[in-house]
């Protein structure tokens, strides 16, 4: 058979009826590989690249379904192979004209699926790559060009209709110019309410100058990605995130936009919500610490970089505690609501009125160029805070102590700065309250000291520093010593013995209150044990406890009890001496702690009373076993007969209430003499003895007390 030979592109050579390539280049990667993909990927009919042997190297998403094949094709397979052979012959024909002749070619032929299915009728239409190194197919079904269509068109148009986000188009001037049903289902109007309506009809202001600011960019072909707010048909924000592409004809000219939108209204809802809950106080709406402390870090930086001044005020109210406890936690909430009002009003709108949480307060003046305006703005704060608040149908006053630092004078770092203006604040309440205190070299040793006073006790608890001292409480019916409360005392290896006056304030706020109570409990009742051994059964020994030690972990008052049982000492035997302060504290944790302990036996007194907010009424409901009078009531007893009027009056409406009552501060015989006539059950004070070692007292008792009435 004669074989002929066609004219190819350089290193191509047809032998036979075949067409075989001694090498070929893929076409370029770059225009070439994007022409394709954004013009034929989703063509509704077969798109292919072919080397000159037929390898498919690029084909689109029909073609690829039609032959049975990964687009990619890394079997390397090549067209022929599909075509049924019986048109193997004008296959070949069909591909030497397409090379030779520079134009597109047409052939009607069989092709078969890749999993040997039966054949079906297709049309080809190839012309050379302009690259001359491969060719170009395009492959359609028999049934046309328009069956095909109408395929593509309905597929696309389910897409449309049943997508889950929205579809918009807009034309060159901004009007709509197509919505699906959810585009128009997420603002509320129907598909033919939208039409026509220009694109600022569904925004605010707002969203209408973002609009104009962006429209250079979408007429120069830019696609872009953001998160952008329209009006819903019922006034609500619509949020969402926009992949907007603009539309360009063949000359490149802006015909309009396409957008995918996608809703992200309660996301980005709860985003804020988590973002205002993390930064912002909830009952005042103030910034919180978090939320300070970044502004302070980033007000620094702006001094630092424009060499101003920097103030920070740090408030603290002065009596809010009583106001909690006589008013509750309620009232309370909205004094702490107006008192960030009133402060606010103070200063400017540039500045920051932060609330670190409880009563404390913080400000910061920024942009100052001289320091005298801040005594102005403190003075302003500590006059409207004085002003009486009114809390329901009462009213009630509080003061303020304001710590005032100074940027860079005082510190030049954000934490060095509010521990300045912190220890300024302490400094006025030193000081006697409702005033403003400056930051000064010395506070910042006295903090140091306080530090140090911790660290010390640390070491004092370490080492048996620690020690109880007695003072006795006596039975005016019979005189005897029958009761003690025990009394902290520190022996300083340095300053001596220290009273609790000296150094509880450190042990607070250095956090040692519970492991020193504890400490206190343990010893307390074993002197006590003994004590009942030596003096009598019924001895009792009472010890102070604070707030704080009662809101500590259950575990540790469970822990005095076993203590007590392994001792042999009944828990009646120890008595707990609270203030009033935490008997008006109602349900908190430390009332709730202090019930539970009088439940499991252990005897509760009422230290102090008379000169906080509780009254007898408060006494039926808390579980109180011991009334001490103040020592405010005896001291006038023997030249005012309406303290002794009083103290009377109170002694009997005590009895009335199943309390006994004891008498403190009881310095002469004649308040013991006229305390006794009006039926008070004990007394202690200087006219029995002080404070006394164990053994001391021990040996008072075995003695015996004259009678001092």
């Amino acid at each position: 058979m004669e074989k002929t030979v066609h004219t190819e592109p350089p290193g191509l050579s047809v032998v036979g009826e075949q067409a075989t390539v001694a090498s070929y280049a893929v076409p370029d990667s770059g225009d070439a590989a994007a022409a394709f993909n954004e013009l034929h990927l989703l063509a509704p009919m077969g798109y292919l690249v072919l080397s000159f042997d037929t390898t498919i190297l690029q084909m689109n998403v029909v073609a690829a379904d039609l032959l049975g094949l990964r687009r990619a094709n890394p079997e390397r397979a090549t067209l022929r192979q599909f075509v049924a052979s019986r048109f193997h012959d004008d296959f070949d024909r069909f591909l030497r004209r397409a090379v030779n002749s520079g134009q597109a070619e047409q052939c009607h032929l069989q092709l078969r699926h890749s999993h040997g299915q039966q054949g079906f009728p297709v049309v080809l239409e190839a012309s050379a790559d302009s690259s001359g190194q491969g060719l170009r197919v395009v492959l359609e079904p028999a049934e046309g060009r328009l069956a095909a269509l109408t395929r593509s068109e309905e597929r696309l148009r389910r897409i449309v209709h049943y997508a889950e986000e929205g579809v918009w188009e807009i034309d060159a001037a901004a009007r709509t110019s197509f919505v699906n049903p959810k585009m128009a289902q997420l603002l509320g109007y129907s598909i033919e309410d939208m039409l026509e309506q220009p694109l600022v009809a569904f925004m605010d202001d707002e969203g209408r100058r973002l609009l104009e600011h962006n429209l250079a960019q979408r007429r120069h072909d830019q696609a872009e990605r953001r998160e952008f707010k329209f009006l819903r048909k019922d006034g609500r924000d619509l949020w969402t995130t926009l992949a907007i592409k603009p539309i360009v004809d063949a000359d490149g000219g802006y015909r309009g936009a396409l957008a995918l939108v996608t809703d992200i209204t309660d996301s980005r809802a709860s985003a804020e919500l988590i973002w205002q809950q993390a930064n912002f106080d909830a009952l005042t709406a103030l910034p919180n610490r978090h939320m300070f402390q970044d502004r302070l870090d980033q007000e620094l930086k702006k001094a630092r970089r424009e060499g101003m001044l920097l103030a920070l005020l740090f408030i603290d109210l002065d009596g809010f505690k009583q106001v909690n406890d006589t008013f509750g936690h309620d009232q309370g909430d909205a004094l702490l609501v107006e008192a960030a009002r009133r402060i606010a009003l103070c200063v400017r709108n540039s500045d920051t009125v932060a609330r670190l949480g409880g009563d404390e307060f913080t400000v910061l003046l920024s942009g100052l160029e001289q320091a005298s305006g801040v005594e102005r703005i403190a003075q302003s704060m500590l006059a409207l805070l004085n002003q009486p608040f009114t809390l329901g149908a009462a009213r009630s006053s509080v003061s303020a102590s304001i710590g005032i630092a100074l940027y860079p004078s005082d510190a030049t770092t954000p934490e060095e700065l509010l521990r300045s203006a912190d220890q300024a604040m302490y400094a006025a309440k030193q000081e006697g309250r409702n005033r403003y205190s400056y930051f000064t070299r010395d506070l910042q040793r006295a903090a140091q000291a306080r530090q140090q006073d911790a660290l010390d006790l640390r070491t004092a608890l370490q080492q048996g520093q620690f020690e109880l001292h007695y003072q006795p409480i006596v039975n005016l019916g019979n005189g005897k010593i029958e009761r003690a409360e025990a009394l902290l005392r520190w022996r300083h290896p340095q300053r001596g013995l220290l009273t609790p006056a000296e150094f509880l304030p450190a042990a607070e706020s250095g956090g040692l209150m519970l492991e020193i109570g504890d400490w206190v409990f343990r010893q307390a009742a074993r002197q006590a044990r003994r004590w009942q051994d030596e003096l009598g059964a019924g001895f009792q020994v009472s010890i102070n406890q604070s707030p704080a030690q009662l809101r500590g972990d259950t575990d540790l008052y469970l822990q005095w009890l076993r203590h007590a049982a392994a001792l042999g000492l009944p828990a009646r035997s120890m008595v707990l001496e609270i203030t009033e302060g935490l008997l008006m504290e109602g349900r908190s944790p430390a009332a709730e702690r202090l019930r539970d302990l009088r439940e499991m036996g252990l005897l509760v007194a009422l230290d102090n009373f008379g000169t906080g907010y509780s009254s007898l009424s408060h006494l039926r409901h808390a579980g109180i076993d011991v009334l001490k009078l103040d020592r405010s009531f005896v001291r006038q007893l023997a030249s005012d007969s309406g303290e002794l009027a009083l103290c009377e009056a109170l002694i009997v409406m005590a009895h009335k209430l199943g309390l006994r009552v004891v008498a403190e501060g009881v310095e002469t015989a004649a308040q013991s003499g006229l305390l006794s006539m009006a039926g008070c059950d004990y007394a202690q004070g200087y006219a029995f003895a002080g404070a006394l070692p164990a053994e001391a007292l021990a040996a008072l008792a075995r003695r015996g007390l004259p009678l001092l009435h």
